[in-house]
């Protein structure tokens, strides 16, 4: 943001260049029932003889290419502006509602999950990126020999921010073009930063790759104490696989979750009554069946002693009763953990290879298939893990040659969660970024950087759109004005019936349009 001294009115540009250098306190503040800012000048002098060094050489070239683009982003943010208000008009028309897209913001608040810790990534990343927005202009009006009375940072009922104000008669002296480029160098400066904080997210594995491994498998950082895994797993535990599938990345931990939850959900259509889920199904020797007592019935519903799970078992040389309701007579209640030691009873592709061969059941004749019951809604995952040292120690069999030459790995535990996925999948703090060494506080270094450049990338482009819009008080209505000085045929009355024209319907819909659509994210 900028701001300079003096009545608000039309600006006559001259092709002069005038630096006020009247002393001015090296800090001052304000405070107000509703205001309160800081102000100080100790940067001046610094940031302008850094200015006027390199403003023939690089800084001119390097603000006037912002130029181009804040100039775009106001038509393109204009444009958007104007589709978002016909469409709205014609929702409410017509009684219905189709949601929001200026921005996507309301999928950007919905997706950054505010929580008290990532508050202090919020506020980190906004500092940073307000300093940059007001680095952009001081460092242009330097370039052009305006010199910086203050730098101020304020609090304005309960919002936040900063500004760089310059004398009011040095802006007049400048032409129109020197101007806008002191106007448009905070939004440069952030949408810069935002692709630099992209670039810096992609290119993190390989700058930390001397001392991390990323993509092998997952690690925990935290486990909360509400967490459904909360003593199962435990931090800096490495997590293998899900239901036996490979996990390398964060990205496919969520992409296994979502697929299992619908595997999950779909068995609970197919099967209403009992849900029976013949890929989690188990050989269980017939002699160890004889000795498990069956399973309590109170109406439709089965009990089992704590810590045991209602397991049916199914005929494997009939593809048509896996989704058959289950005999009460061959329920049993076993504890998950011996069971999920033995092997599976039915192929990757069960129904493919029974309707190829009759039969897809890997069962010998002494042995019964048996698979958990499932309530509907709830999901059955084998986790596999290791403890952070051992995997370290015995890294090289986890690598497919080996682990697939049945060579055993005493690393790997595994444990059965049976409950919503979607839920144990949140309720953990992972990264992908694996130390090479069992040093455990060179495990967060990763995350956190990744979470910081995660959210300042976030906040950078936000502020960028928001200070691209024609709104009172924001870089927009600066540039707005000494965009309209270009336009020679346009008189001094139309020129200000045009500038207060865009800013009134910019401000309006601006302020409602992020209202509702905070409202929308929250609710």
């Amino acid at each position: 943001m900028v701001e300079y001294g003096g009545r608000r009115g039309e600006i006559r540009w001259s092709d002069q260049t005038l630096l006020p250098l009247r002393p001015i306190k090296q800090f001052s503040g304000t405070v107000s029932c509703w205001y309160c800012d800081f102000k100080f000048s100790a940067l001046n002098e610094p940031l302008f003889r850094f200015g006027r060094r390199h403003s023939r050489l690089c800084l001119r070239v390097w603000f006037s290419i912002g130029v181009v683009f804040s100039l775009a982003a106001l038509l393109g943010v204009t444009l958007i502006i104007l589709c978002e208000l016909v469409r709205t008009t014609l929702v409410c028309a017509g009684n219905t509602w189709t949601g929001n897209s200026l921005f996507g913001l309301a999928s950007v608040i919905d997706g950054l999950h505010i929580s008290l810790p990532n508050m202090v990534y919020l506020c980190l990343s906004s500092v940073i990126c307000v300093f940059v927005h007001e680095l952009g202009h001081a460092l242009a009006a330097a370039s052009e020999g305006v010199h910086i009375e203050y730098v101020a940072i304020f609090l304005a009922v309960l919002f936040p921010g900063a500004l760089v104000a310059f004398n009011h008669s040095s802006l007049q002296a400048l032409p129109v073009v020197a101007s806008l480029r002191i106007y448009c160098a905070g939004i440069w400066h952030n949408a810069a930063f935002c692709v630099g904080c992209a670039l810096a997210l992609v290119l993190l594995p390989f700058i930390f790759s001397p001392f991390y491994i990323h993509g092998e498998s997952l690690m925990v950082l935290d486990v909360p104490s509400m967490s459904p895994l909360y003593g199962y797993l435990s931090r800096h535990d490495v997590i293998f696989s899900l239901d036996g599938i490979r996990i390398h990345t964060i990205e496919e931990w969520k992409q296994t979750i979502t697929m299992l939850t619908e595997q999950t959900y779909s068995i609970s259509s197919d099967q209403p009554s009992v849900n029976l889920n013949v890929e989690n199904g188990y050989c269980i020797p017939q002699s160890l069946t004889k000795e498990i007592a069956q399973v309590q019935f109170k109406g439709n519903q089965t009990y089992c002693p704590k810590e045991l799970i209602a397991f049916a078992s199914m005929t494997c040389l009939d593809v048509e009763k896996y989704t058959n309701d289950a005999n009460r007579n061959n329920i049993h209640c076993m504890d998950a953990k011996d069971v999920i030691k033995l092997k599976k009873c039915a192929y990757p592709n069960f129904k493919e290879q029974a309707l190829t061969n009759g039969s897809s059941c890997l069962c010998s004749e002494v042995e019964s298939c048996l698979t958990p019951m499932q309530l509907p809604g709830l999901g059955w995952v084998e986790i596999t893990y290791s403890s952070l040292e051992c995997h370290n120690r015995r890294r090289s069999l986890f690598s497919p040659e080996k682990h697939s030459s049945g060579e055993k790995i005493s690393c790997l535990q595994t444990f059965v969660y049976v409950g919503d996925l979607i839920t144990m999948a949140n309720s953990i703090h992972l990264t992908s970024y694996l130390p090479r060494w069992s040093i455990y506080f060179m495990a967060y270094l990763p995350n956190l950087l990744e979470k910081l450049f995660t959210y300042a990338c976030h906040v950078s482009m936000v502020l960028t759109l928001l200070n691209s819009l024609p709104v009172f008080f924001l870089d927009g209505e600066y540039i707005l004005e000494a965009t309209l000085h270009c336009f020679g045929l346009l008189s001094s009355r139309m020129r200000q019936s045009v500038r207060r024209c865009c800013l009134l319907v910019g401000t309006s819909y601006s302020a409602c349009f992020i209202l509702q659509t905070i409202f929308v994210s929250v609710s």
